[in-house]
C-alpha cells in the first residue's frame, strides 16, 4: 500500500536513487531559498543527510546544497545545469513555494515548470518538491486549504508525476498536537530553528523510509530517458541560455574577475565608474541579469531595441549587507520573439539605501 497522507503525496518511485544504493552510492541535491541555505548548519536538508548517512552505511553520499537564501525559481532555472545537473545529482529536493510566493502565478509557472523540466529531461535524476511554511498561508492551512502557491506546485506534481512533501503541514499538525511550540519551529515567523528543521525533516525522512526501503521494480532508471510530457505553460523556462562575457560590448573602465566572494559565481564582469556602460545582441523573449547585489550596489538604467530607458529601483532590507546577495533581476519576460539588442549605463541611483557604485554582473540569462 503506498504512503498517502495530508503531508506526503505518493506520485511514482524514487528509482534512480534505489539503482544508485544498490551501487552503494548517492548523490543528493536540494535546491530553495533560506530554509533550505546550508549554510546556518540546521536547516531540514542536514537531518535528512544525518538519516541516509545512518541507515546506509555502506554507501558513499555527496550532498550538493543549492540552495541561496532570498533566491526564487526564476534564478533557480538558471542554476539547474551548473549546480546541479552537472553535479549528477541522482535525487533532488526543490522547495520554492515560499520564495515564490509574491511572484506572480504566471511568471512562478513559467519558472518552476522551467526547473523541473530541466532536472527530468534526461532521465538520470528522481525529483521531489518540498513546502515549507510563511505567515500568508496560515488562515489557508487552519482552515484546511492548500495555499495557492503550492495548489500550483501540487499541479506541477501531478503533471509530472513528482511525489511531493508539505514540511509546513507536517509541523503545523505537530503543533496542533502540543508536541511542537510555535517559538521551536518558527521564531521570526518563517526560519525555522534547528528544533523546527528537524521537524521539517521528519516528514522528508518518514517518505524516504518508506520510499527507499521497498524493492525497486525491474525496470531500468533510464526507462523514460528524454520523455516529457507536453508542458503545461508554453512559456516554460527550459531552454534557458546565457550571453558570455565576451559577446558583450563595454565602454569605460571594466574587468572580468574570477570571483571569490560568492560560491555560485565563477566570474563577474565588474565596475564602480558610474557612466559605465554595456551592450549585447541577444534572441530570445526573456533577459535576466544577475549580481552579486548588496547595499554598496549601484543602479542601472537600461533599454532594448532603442526603446525608452529604465532605470532599477532595488531595497536593500535591513538584512541585506554591503554584497553578498546573489540577486536575479527579470528585466522583460514577454518581448517579442526574435532579435535584440539590450544597453545599460551605470548609475548610483536615488535611493538613501544606496551607498555605492559597485556593478557586479554574474551573468545574463536569456530565454
Amino acid at each position: 500500500m503506498k504512503m498517502q497522507s495530508d503531508v506526503v503525496k505518493i506520485r511514482g518511485e524514487l528509482r534512480r536513487a534505489k539503482e544508485q544504493l544498490k551501487r552503494n552510492r548517492l548523490t543528493v541535491g536540494f535546491i530553495g531559498g533560506s530554509i533550505t541555505d546550508g549554510r546556518p548548519g540546521h536547516n531540514w536538508p542536514e537531518p535528512v543527510t544525518r538519516w541516509l548517512a545512518d541507515r546506509f552505511p555502506e554507501a558513499r553520499f555527496t550532498v550538493e546544497n543549492a540552495g541561496i537564501g532570498a533566491t526564487g525559481s526564476d534564478l533557480a532555472a538558471f542554476r539547474a545545469k551548473r549546480d546541479l545537473i552537472d553535479p549528477g545529482c541522482d535525487l533532488v529536493f526543490v522547495e520554492f513555494a515560499v520564495n515564490d510566493w509574491e511572484v506572480p502565478t504566471e511568471r512562478r509557472n513559467k519558472t518552476r515548470e522551467g526547473l523541473l523540466r530541466q532536472l527530468l529531461a534526461d532521465g538520470k535524476r528522481d525529483v521531489v518538491l518540498v513546502y515549507t511554511y510563511n505567515q500568508d498561508m496560515y488562515e489557508d492551512m487552519m482552515n484546511d486549504r492548500v495555499p495557492p502557491s503550492i495548489a500550483e506546485f501540487e499541479a506541477l506534481a501531478e503533471h509530472y508525476g513528482l511525489s511531493s512533501v508539505w514540511m509546513g503541514k507536517h509541523a503545523l499538525n505537530e503543533v496542533r498536537r502540543g508536541l511542537l511550540q510555535w517559538e521551536e519551529w518558527l521564531p521570526d515567523g518563517l526560519h525555522p530553528t534547528q528544533r523546527g528543521s528537524l521537524s521539517y525533516g521528519t516528514s522528508v525522512i518518514g517518505f524516504l523510509e518508506h520510499e527507499l526501503l521497498t524493492e525497486v521494480e525491474s525496470a531500468s532508471a533510464e526507462t523514460n530517458s528524454g520523455v516529457l510530457p507536453a508542458p503545461l505553460n508554453q512559456g516554460h523556462w527550459q531552454n534557458v541560455r546565457f550571453v558570455p562575457f565576451d559577446d558583450i560590448r563595454t565602454e569605460g573602465p571594466w574587468t572580468v574577475r574570477r570571483w571569490v566572494n560568492l560560491q555560485w559565481i565563477d566570474h563577474s564582469l565588474s565596475t564602480f565608474a558610474v557612466g559605465s556602460k554595456l551592450s549585447f545582441p541577444f534572441e530570445g523573449t526573456v533577459l535576466a541579469l544577475a549580481f552579486d547585489f548588496g547595499k554598496r550596489s549601484a543602479e542601472f538604467r537600461y533599454r532594448v531595441d532603442g526603446g525608452e530607458w529604465k532605470i532599477s529601483d532595488r531595497e536593500r532590507p535591513d538584512w541585506c549587507g554591503p554584497s553578498g546577495w546573489l540577486k536575479l533581476e527579470v528585466l522583460y519576460d514577454d518581448l517579442p520573439p526574435g532579435n535584440h539588442v539590450f544597453e545599460l549605463e551605470v548609475v548610483h541611483g536615488s535611493r538613501p539605501d544606496c551607498g555605492g557604485t559597485n556593478f557586479d554582473l554574474a551573468f545574463v540569462g536569456v530565454v
